[in-house]
């Protein structure tokens, strides 16, 4: 898939450091098979590029990412066999695929379900003082099974059962507190925060070493 071909994603560029943007402003970036395979695509790029240094991902609008789109005929919960849900991922970000290159998430908003697995598939997460976090499948019957799987190993035991077993969310204070964010920034600022952040690892950090 070509960059230029990109329709739920924007992807720039800058002095080393590559910004992939979430974007369905108007569904709350929820994620489609169709923003998944983009993705993909994306992640290989900047992986194959010698040109990037550093990754940032961040949501269009007012959330980062609010979860699977259940109300996309490939993501609905079911027996389809072409189903969102069935469909093996083994080579995306979220289910383990092995970047390397730093990622930053860069928490704008709501990072729910889906948008907190891939938050925690990332190395480094910056927050804006609006983020909220949860993962509210337990609400709606749907399991989480990365949210699972990574969970107790980045935050402990407790933490994760405070997330996955009552599906409450949590501000960006709460998941500071917990360990899923290294830093809190006000919202204006998270941006900057985030490039200041990858431009410290091109200008101070041999490449090799932090790979």
């Amino acid at each position: 898939m070509a960059l230029k071909e990109l329709h739920t994603l924007l992807y720039s560029l800058d002095e080393g450091v590559a910004i992939v943007t979430l974007n369905r402003p108007e569904k709350l970036n929820a994620f489609t098979p169709q923003m998944r395979d983009e993705l993909i695509a994306v992640l290989d790029h900047t992986d194959a590029d010698d040109a990037v240094r550093a990754v940032i991902i961040t949501g269009a609008g007012k959330a980062f990412c609010a979860g699977a789109d259940l109300k996309d005929p490939l993501s609905s919960v079911g027996n389809d066999e072409h189903s969102f849900w069935e469909v093996p991922s083994l080579t995306s970000l979220e289910s383990g695929k092995e970047i390397w290159k730093p990622v930053i998430a860069a928490v704008n908003g709501y990072a729910l379900g889906f948008g907190l697995t891939l938050v925690a598939s990332c190395d480094v997460v910056l927050a804006s003082d609006r983020a909220e976090f949860g993962f509210p499948e337990v609400q709606i019957g749907v399991p989480t099974v990365q949210g699972a799987v990574r969970m107790p190993r980045l935050i402990g035991w407790q933490g994760a059962m405070e997330l996955l077993l009552w599906g409450d969310r949590i501000d960006a204070k709460r998941a500071k507190e917990l360990g899923l964010v290294m830093r809190v920034v006000p919202h204006d600022d998270l941006m900057n925060e985030a490039r200041d952040l990858a431009q410290r690892l091109i200008d101070n950090c041999a490449p090799l070493a932090v790979r």
